[in-house]
């Protein structure tokens, strides 16, 4: 049984600017393809793709919507009635969105989109070109050059190394900030998010190819930071001065109570301003558990600091407390070069760790036995057996026989032949 391929679908930023030249709210959209309003946000974002009749049903709306935009460009006419004179038209209205029910049918109203001021009072001989201006795009009475097509340059292919520096100069500050927030330490903060710059740079082909590389690194310096590891290090027995402000230093202490898990969910959607579904997929959680944690979370920022109830002055604070530190990041080749240095000492450790155990094996099998020898048991004594006596001295007569014994032949006498006398 074969399957038939998928419907192709637009990029993330064109479905949004389809849906937004149609005058359309995500709510409306969703209700149109039977989705909630987040799900849309997903797949505008680009953090997820439909699939199966939802997915057919998505690329169908947005081709209409494609289709209907094609047909407003190519054949766009004026809106006053041809026969009104300037005077008797009616004035435009100053906002040409109307508000469209979910259960609306199609979205091709040419009055959704807003539309450029009508020109000025026309000449005495506008009644007679008005037959003409509908068949004319641009009325004979503005006249001008006819516009030329933007030229833009080709865009230059960035190496691996530029592509990379400019990712970390993009994210590298912001990302130190955030990871404070979770950690309280600053060296700790700036290392993890190093380390996490340098596993990118060492999975560089699957990071550039990432919907979100920013959010890729971020996860990965919250993963080393939250580390149950990072409490067994040196360093970390030693604490950090806290902030000077006292409100700051309220706040993060308030932060380092949370579990790890809640506090992540805490930055992540207050701090970074994720929504929940992006949240949940980032901490590996079900939409459900990410709520929780964060009602549990503001419940407890809430229950110390009651001035930090709103969501909007929490999320103001974060920032604060994130920007009043002087938080700084190495530069981009120097975290190049560093996990390039890394990545060769770990390969050079591997391939001496392989070529020992090469060598000891071989070592084994050269000196190991080709057959099987068993072990010698262990003797026991015998009972019932008398021990033996050891011979004492020979006496003469003894001694005289051994030797005649020893000198003569042991095969027996000599034959007798007879013999004359």
């Amino acid at each position: 049984m074969t399957r038939r391929p998928a419907p192709p679908l637009p990029p993330p930023k064109a479905r949004r600017h389809l849906r937004e030249t149609a005058a359309l709210t995500q709510t409306q959209l969703a209700s149109r393809v039977g989705v909630t309003p987040g799900t849309v946000r997903a797949w505008e974002s680009g953090r997820t793709t439909p699939r199966g009749r939802k997915r057919e049903a998505y690329a169908k709306l947005l081709k209409t919507l494609a289709d209907e935009e094609t047909a407003r460009r190519t054949t766009r006419t004026p809106h006053s009635h041809p026969e009104s004179t300037p005077e008797t038209a009616p004035a435009p209205a100053p906002t040409l969105a109307p508000t469209l029910s979910p259960n609306s049918g199609s979205a091709s109203d040419p009055a959704r989109k807003p539309l450029p001021p009508e020109p000025g009072p026309a000449p005495e001989s506008a009644p007679e070109s008005a037959p003409k201006s509908t068949l004319e795009p641009v009325p004979e009475s503005e006249p001008g050059p006819e516009p030329v097509p933007e030229v833009r340059p080709a865009p230059v292919a960035l190496t691996p190394a530029q592509a990379f520096d400019a990712l970390y100069e993009f994210g590298a500050p912001a990302l130190v900030r955030q990871t404070y927030l979770l950690t309280g330490r600053r060296e700790q903060a700036r290392e993890a998010v190093e380390r996490a710059f340098q596993t990118a740079w060492e999975h560089w082909p699957e990071v550039a190819r990432d919907r979100d590389p920013v959010g890729w690194v971020r996860a990965t310096a919250y993963e080393y930071a939250l580390s149950p590891w990072q409490r067994l290090r040196p360093r970390h027995r030693h604490p950090e001065p806290p902030p000077a402000d006292p409100g700051d230093r309220t706040l993060l202490n308030t932060l380092l109570r949370l579990p790890p898990r809640h506090r992540r969910t805490l930055v992540l959607y207050d701090g970074v301003g994720l929504d929940l579904p992006e949240t949940a997929a980032e901490t590996e959680a079900s939409t459900p558990t990410a709520a929780n944690r964060l009602l549990r979370a503001r419940e407890a920022v809430a229950g110390r600091l009651p001035a930090l109830a709103d969501p909007q002055v929490l999320h103001r604070r974060l920032a604060e407390l994130a920007s009043n530190e002087r938080l700084g990041a190495a530069r981009p080749h120097a975290v190049r070069g560093d996990g390039e240095r890394r990545a060769r000492f770990w390969t050079r450790a591997a391939i001496a760790f392989t070529a020992a155990l090469i060598g000891t094996t071989a070592l084994t099998v050269r000196t190991a036995p080709t057959h099987y020898e068993p072990p010698v048991s262990p003797g026991q004594a015998v009972r019932g057996v008398p021990p033996r006596v050891a011979q004492g001295s020979l006496s003469d007569e003894e001694l005289e026989l051994r030797h005649k014994l020893r000198d003569q032949l042991q095969d027996g006498p000599e034959r007798l032949s007879p013999r004359l006398e």
